[in-house]
């Protein structure tokens, strides 16, 4: 165990002098800044157009898939740095000649294996824990919007990127680092395409497409995933969250609005 550990400190610090990590970093920054102030502009907007109980409800709605938005690219560019991260985490040691060195020692293949993928993983759940709990406050702090059960989401978009950094890892044992890439984004792409045909069959009512995007989504189930934790983190309408001005913020009343207001 120690030794599959050791790999795991070493992994984690080639992940930081190859500067992956700082480069998700700051674009992860950017992004939710972006995202804060695109939501703020919404919210105002929303506040402005506010004209009665109807409106206010679908304003509520629009906030909260803005809130559903900010999530599932936090999902894009955590699958995005899973694969980047995993992709050669066998190939590119074989390429160089590391590999030979380090199974040289009294290691097993396995204990190898295993510390590369605790090293990827523990990243990846950090990165998409932090991400989408950051979206979730600046929600939170602009809109009032509190998303249900945090927690299964997370969990579930943690899931998707432990299959991804799985199915990646798996493939650099016996790929070329290039042609791993290629064939994981590939998957990657196609778990998306299946949670399309699946809705277009649902629409449809065509039972063929339906089967068929869950055939594929089963095998590979990163969108199923992340479908999950977007209806778990979706919040009826019945109770909009508040409005908020830069004059003042109060809490959007869930009575009949009184005569005169």
């Amino acid at each position: 165990m120690s030794k599959t550990l050791r790999i795991t400190r070493l992994t984690l610090k080639e992940a930081m002098s190859r500067r992956l990590i700082p480069a998700g970093i700051m674009v992860s920054f950017l992004y939710i800044v972006l995202f804060a102030v695109a939501y703020n502009f919404a919210q105002d907007r929303g506040v402005q157009v506010i004209t009665g109980q109807r409106s206010r409800a679908l304003v509520s709605i629009a906030m909260a898939s803005l809130t559903l938005s900010g999530l599932y690219i936090v999902n894009l560019l955590a699958g995005f740095l899973a694969l980047f991260l995993s992709v050669g985490a066998v190939s590119t040691e074989t390429d160089s000649g590391s590999l030979h060195a380090l199974l040289a020692r009294p290691m097993r293949r396995s204990q190898l294996l295993l510390g590369r993928w605790l090293a990827y993983a523990l990243i990846c759940s950090v990165y998409v824990s932090v991400m989408a709990g950051l979206v979730m406050i600046v929600a939170a702090l602009i809109n009032g919007y509190i998303t249900p059960d945090p927690a299964p989401a997370i969990g579930l978009m943690v899931l998707a990127m432990l299959f991804l950094v799985t199915l990646s890892v798996f493939g650099s044992t016996f790929l070329p680092t290039a042609t791993n890439g290629a064939v994981a984004f590939t998957l990657f792409g196609l778990g998306w395409l299946s949670g399309v045909i699946q809705v277009l069959g649902d629409t449809l009512n065509n039972a063929s497409l339906l089967n068929l995007g869950v055939t594929v989504g089963m095998f590979i189930p990163s969108d199923m995933l992340w479908r999950s934790a977007s209806s778990t983190s979706s919040r009826p309408a019945s109770s909009p969250p508040r409005t908020c001005s830069r004059a003042r913020c109060r809490s959007w009343p869930m009575r009949r609005r009184r005569p005169g207001w």
